[in-house]
């Protein structure tokens, strides 16, 4: 009887050990499917009280997204999924809310007609839609739609320090379509190339197909660099007309201490013989551990009348802004970043202003908002 109660303790031990050690094993091994997201809310004032509630101005270009003050907003929803393997990356990333329409607009060309009466298609929620071939240790294949290699902010709140975007965003590209390859040239630099169908849009808006390049380089540890470029044949903001667009975007991050970081956008483009352009430089300050504080200032030069950031006479202008942005980690999931802007543009010569004030009349040349966003991530 003794030796079957050992028997049988010994194999219960044994069975324990192997399920832990199993266990271990199970949970050191990745799963290949991820699922993550967020969702941010934001109320902002804007000491001109316009009448009409928005920060936008005379042309309806001067905020990317954060266009309402004085009330509660939605900015955007986003559900990613992710599914990695040795060989392929799949990438879902879908959007809704106001951030999410206005950021795939492009996408708003899959309406279709159903019984004579237009439908919205489901194409607006597509933020990026792409898989990634791994063909070999140096060289990778995407296929698909993806977020733009242009500039230093993108459109998901948790990543940028700043929650408003930048001018240089708002008038940079946001998405493409197409086919790109990236190959390693070593293992601190890669050089990406591809084809998109254009800029913002998954459909190609003429018979001829846009150019993309990437040059990405770092230095030494904690510096980044990248060199971008588009391409393409794309409708000119004066009249629509089909013309030559080309951007130049240059962006890189120095991580100077632990708790200090710079960084520097800069951008020039042309098309139609018209130019614009602008710089931006970042600096972020981390003060402890659930605190950080981070500055951006920005010139945006739009003087030929390039892009569609005009002033009250229709005319190019420019504009100075200068932005400071709190983040504070109130848990894991959930971010508060309040902040100030102010945006000064150059005068029309009308005398007519930029901005509107309390009586719906266009009499000011710059704008201050302040308010914060609460964003919960998972």
């Amino acid at each position: 009887m003794r030796k079957s109660f050992i028997a049988v303790f010994s194999f219960f031990v044994a069975a324990n050990v192997f399920a832990q050690d199993a266990t271990t094993k199970s949970e050191e091994k990745k799963s290949p499917f991820t699922f993550s997201g967020y969702v941010d809310t934001y109320f902002f004032g804007n000491l001109n009280s316009p009448k009409s509630k928005s920060n936008l101005g005379a042309s309806g270009y001067e905020r990317a997204f954060d266009q309402k003050v004085g009330q509660f907003q939605v900015g955007l929803v986003q559900t990613k999924m992710t599914y990695s393997t040795d060989k392929v990356d799949g990438v879902i990333d879908l959007t809704f809310g106001n951030h999410g329409d206005l950021g795939n607009y492009g996408n708003a060309l899959g309406r279709v007609l159903v019984g004579g009466k237009e439908a919205t298609g489901s194409a607006l929620a597509i933020k990026q839609a792409y898989l990634t071939w791994k063909a070999t240790d140096k060289l990778s294949i995407t296929a698909g739609q993806w977020g733009t290699h242009i500039g230093y902010e993108v459109i998901d709140a948790p990543v940028n320090f700043n929650y408003s975007l930048s001018n240089l965003f708002n008038n940079g590209p946001f998405y493409h379509t197409g086919l790109k390859a990236t190959v390693a040239t070593s293992a601190k630099s890669s050089l990406t190339f591809g084809l998109v169908n254009g800029v913002d849009s998954k459909d190609d808006n003429n018979d001829k197909l846009g150019y993309m390049g990437q040059f990405y380089v770092s230095p030494t540890a904690g510096w980044n660099l990248y060199v971008n470029w588009i391409g393409s044949e794309e409708p000119v903001a004066t009249d629509g007309s089909m013309k030559f667009y080309s951007l130049l975007d240059l962006t890189t991050s120095y991580q100077i201490t632990e708790k200090f970081l710079l960084g520097v956008n800069a951008a020039y483009g042309t098309q139609n013989k018209l130019s614009w352009g602008g710089a931006a430089i970042y600096a972020q300050l981390s003060l402890s551990d659930k605190f950080g504080l981070g500055a951006r200032y920005e010139y945006f030069d739009n003087k030929d009348g390039a892009r569609y950031l005009l002033n009250a006479d229709g005319d190019g202008t420019s504009v100075n802004s200068f932005t400071l942005t709190g983040n504070v980690i109130i848990s894991d999931n959930l971010l508060f970043k309040p902040e100030f802007r102010l945006d000064s543009y150059a005068k029309a010569k009308s005398g007519d202003g930029q901005f509107e004030d309390k009586d719906g009349d266009f009499t000011k040349n710059s704008q201050s908002t302040f308010g914060g966003a609460l964003i919960f991530k998972f």
